[in-house]
């Protein structure tokens, strides 16, 4: 029941914006690596185009996407519908990360909520593949609300304390790869 799309149309573009939740999916060339999957939330997913798509990526415990991408820039990104009509949708691309002292910043950050806290990058993704399937096994559930944890959280820490967070956790994936544009402390 897989079907691919020649692009992301209104009606598509119109469903992923009322999608709660995505999770996003990368992985190190190296057979040894580990597979990285994170779900994602907070309106922070913006369809730019037929093939082009953006997140705004906050601060967090690991930055995986970010040195896969630098890597071999392979992600996916995957949506499921909880409520209405079952639905799975992939997009699969390439990935770049655009940091805030990149010229392309100012641009893509004027598509996402200004209230959000600092994000330490943008992933824009150029989709060559998107392909919608079933979702007859994914359960129906309702939504009760977004956490505001992560937004409390880097409230609390400041910008002072997220580029402190950043460098001591942010660095490198698990697997060691370098993730771009995160200074070590000096």
């Amino acid at each position: 029941m897989a079907k691919v799309l020649p692009e992301i149309n209104n009606e598509l573009a119109e469903w992923i914006a009322r999608q709660p939740l995505f999770f996003v999916a990368s992985a190190p060339l190296s057979g040894e690596g580990h597979v990285n999957l994170s779900p994602r939330g907070l309106d922070s997913l913006r369809v730019l185009g037929p093939h082009d798509v953006a997140y705004y990526d906050l601060v967090g415990s690991g930055n995986e996407t970010a040195a896969h991408l630098a890597e071999n820039g392979r992600i996916t990104i995957m949506f499921c519908a909880f409520e209405g009509a079952p639905r799975i949708l992939r997009l699969y691309g390439r990935g770049e990360v655009v940091r805030p002292e990149d010229g392309e910043w100012n641009e893509l950050a004027a598509h996402f909520d200004s209230s959000l806290p600092p994000a330490r990058q943008i992933i824009r993704i150029t989709v060559s593949r998107i392909q919608t399937s079933c979702g007859y096994g994914v359960p129906l559930m309702s939504l009760q609300s977004q956490r505001d944890d992560l937004i409390s959280w880097a409230d609390k820490k400041g910008a002072a304390g997220l580029q402190s967070y950043q460098q001591q956790n942010n660095l490198t994936s698990i697997d060691g790869l370098p993730a771009p544009g995160i200074k070590p402390a000096e």
